[in-house]
């Protein structure tokens, strides 16, 4: 069974102070059990799924809605102060309790429901059941929060050892970005000076090339030259053949002058040899 434990105070008497346990089994739409208490007296009552059914119908809401209007006015408590009125009378005897709960609007009070109580015959064990209630729950909201404190500092010890390691990372980071810095200014330092090279070997090229063409047109043109020179230098080259071979003596002088000459050794073999070239010699300027 889930309780919940409420501090309210009355419309008709704002100082008063009363303690409104509700408590359910299920769900606050099955039916819910109210202790109302100011201290010295207690009263009791239920309120059953058939009366929020009809309480509903007759207020022609839908049932989840009504619902849910119960929980914010009953169990919500401090967080729904101010929305919501509370309303208590009693009876001269304190034997009955009239206790009814209104939803404030803009312009009036809507009334969520309202129900009889009847006095406990023994408040003291219903004060004390409260009191337990509220020690419970503060033994539970202790132990609850103990636990978030050691989650707390498990935290932000985790917290500071990852500060610790992202810091280490960020140093890990500049220096590998210094590291690769440095290496791509050399890269690019030596990436520049060999488009330097590429370009000056290009250069070089081009004036060869140039140079090349140059000297090429040059030898054309002296060949060119050369070969009507040769054709002149030829046709006086034969002219000259043509004066050698007739200033040539004929046969017959050339053989008196040679067998007159003081160095000639009288031979026959010598003389036939001389006697067969004067006759050739003789033949070719016959022939020319």
């Amino acid at each position: 069974m889930e309780k919940t434990l409420n501090r309210i105070h009355p419309v008709s008497d704002p100082e008063a102070t009363y303690f409104l346990q509700v408590s359910w089994e299920k769900d606050l739409g099955t039916g819910f059990g109210i202790i109302l208490s100011d201290g010295q007296c207690a009263w009791a009552g239920t309120v059953s799924e058939a009366e929020i059914s009809r309480e509903a119908a007759d207020m022609e809401m839908n049932r989840e809605k009504y619902v849910e209007e119960l929980k914010k006015a009953l169990v919500a408590g401090e967080e729904s102060a101010g929305k919501y009125n509370f309303a208590i009378s009693r009876d001269e005897e304190n034997m009955e309790c009239h206790f009814s709960y209104e939803r404030n609007l803009k312009d009036g009070t809507f009334r969520l429901g309202s129900l009889k109580l009847q006095k406990v015959s023994s408040p003291e064990e219903v004060v004390r059941e409260l009191i337990g209630y509220c020690l419970d729950c503060l033994g539970r909201l202790q132990a609850k929060n103990e636990h978030l404190q050691k989650e707390n500092e498990r935290l932000f010890s985790n917290w500071s050892d990852v500060e610790k390691r992202l810091e280490k990372c960020v140093e890990a980071k500049e220096e590998l970005e210094a590291d690769l810095y440095n290496r791509f200014v050399l890269v690019l330092n030596e990436k520049k000076a060999k488009i330097r090279n590429l370009q000056r070997l290009l250069n070089e090229a081009k004036e060869s090339a140039a140079d090349a063409k140059c000297t090429r047109g040059s030898i054309a043109t002296t060949q060119v030259v050369t070969g009507e020179e040769n054709y002149y230098d030829g046709s006086t080259d034969e002219e000259s053949e043509n004066l050698t071979r007739t200033s040539l003596p004929s046969a017959p002088e050339r053989r008196h002058s040679i067998l007159g000459s003081p160095d000639v050794v009288d031979t026959a073999p010598r003389r036939k040899r001389r006697q067969r070239t004067a006759k050739s010699a003789g033949t070719g300027a016959k022939m020319a």
